[in-house]
């Protein structure tokens, strides 16, 4: 396979490179803030995706009949655009994304399972700012490594509570499943805190921070992936994963719970006109 790839071939909004011979790298250029689209979701990281897999078990395959298996290492890095240090992802572009119809279970629940279960370990280098869908496209991830924000201010931030926007329940399963400590699911869902990175190192919901630029932070990226990379020889890290996050991946199969604060009060006036 020849690279980089570009997905989609017209207008690309994700280029997919491979540095060394068990790492891949999708970096995300949708813009200037990496809003996530169903466009950039289904035509983009998707299909590139298909390509990492494709081309890693391949070579798999390869190493089962040979006597050397570090063939079959691999880990995959998710970054956002290397010319900046602002933003990671900025979460949902809401323009393109209603809060009902398919979005959910056709585009980004399937996003979010395929990542908890893909077959490598996955690494997202968040590279600046990290808001509300970006966030739990990160938390989807098996590690996260981040800019410690000493060059450029880098937030980590679940704001739905603020816009009056309820979480969908596979929002809901992987906070729960990833994130452990009650008191931090708390400050994330209810109170809808600006994590630093420190704060967000302190509370366990990234691995490593980084001083310096976004070279800095796949550097480091890159080293934890060759550290890890060689736990895909086996074939199973995948299917472990599947029991692992099993509550995060029963919420995605579940009904998407989309809804906003008119809606819950029209609900409660209707409860409350009862009593």
């Amino acid at each position: 396979m020849s690279y980089p790839l570009s997905f989609p071939a017209q207008g690309p909004l994700v280029t997919v490179t491979h540095p060394k011979e068990t790492i891949w790298v999708i970096e995300l250029h949708n813009g200037l803030d990496n809003r996530l689209t169903p466009a950039l979701i289904d035509l983009a990281i998707k299909p590139a995706l298909d390509a990492v897999e494709r081309h890693w078990r391949a070579r798999w395959r390869e190493a089962q009949t040979a006597k050397d298996k570090s063939a079959g290492n691999g880990a995959l890095i998710l970054v956002g655009r290397k010319d900046q240090d602002k933003f990671f992802s900025n979460g949902l572009d809401l323009s393109q994304v209603p809060f009902n119809g398919g979005f959910l279970p056709q585009t980004y629940n399937p996003l979010l399972e395929r990542i908890l279960k893909f077959p490598i370990p996955t690494i997202c280098a968040i590279n600046g700012h990290c808001f509300a869908g970006g966030f739990m496209l990160s938390l989807a991830f098996d590690y996260r490594v981040m800019t410690d924000g000493s060059k450029r201010n880098a937030w980590l931030c679940m704001n739905e509570v603020d816009f009056g926007a309820v979480w969908p329940h596979s929002f809901a399963g992987l906070l729960a499943t990833k994130i452990t400590d009650a008191r931090v699911r708390r400050k994330i869902a209810l109170e809808g805190h600006r994590f630093t990175p420190k704060e967000a190192l302190d509370a366990g919901i990234v691995d490593y921070i980084v001083g310096g630029n976004t070279a800095s932070v796949h550097a480091k990226a890159e080293e934890l992936a060759l550290t890890v990379g060689p736990k895909a020889q086996g074939g199973v890290w995948g299917l472990i994963k599947t029991d692992i996050y099993w509550d995060a991946l029963e919420g995605i199969k579940r009904d998407p719970r989309m809804s906003n604060a008119m809606v819950e009060d029209a609900a409660a006036k209707a409860r409350l006109s009862k009593l």
